[in-house]
């Protein structure tokens, strides 16, 4: 292994990051927290019988990062009646 592939590949320190990169990565954290919390928050207001599955597993699917509360919007919510 090469002195250059092996700098390729360590880790940047948040120091060592350019500022559109904290950026975007302070935007990533802010996005999936406020997902986390949405869907925390709906599946504890929302009844059990709108909810495909039970609670708690659709809480431990929505840990994952991005894909958890999207699953859960998209496949977990029961769909509404359409008002009259």
């Amino acid at each position: 292994m090469t002195n250059r592939s092996k700098n390729a590949r360590k880790k940047k320190s948040w120091k060592e990051l350019s500022p559109l990169a904290r950026f975007g990565t302070i935007a990533a954290a802010v996005v999936q927290l406020s997902l986390l919390v949405a869907a925390q928050r709906d599946i504890s207001r929302r009844p059990a019988e709108q909810i495909r599955g039970s609670k708690a597993m659709w809480r431990g699917i929505t840990l994952i990062n991005f894909i958890g509360p999207g699953s859960y919007f998209t496949f977990g919510v029961k769909g509404a009646p359409a008002a009259k």
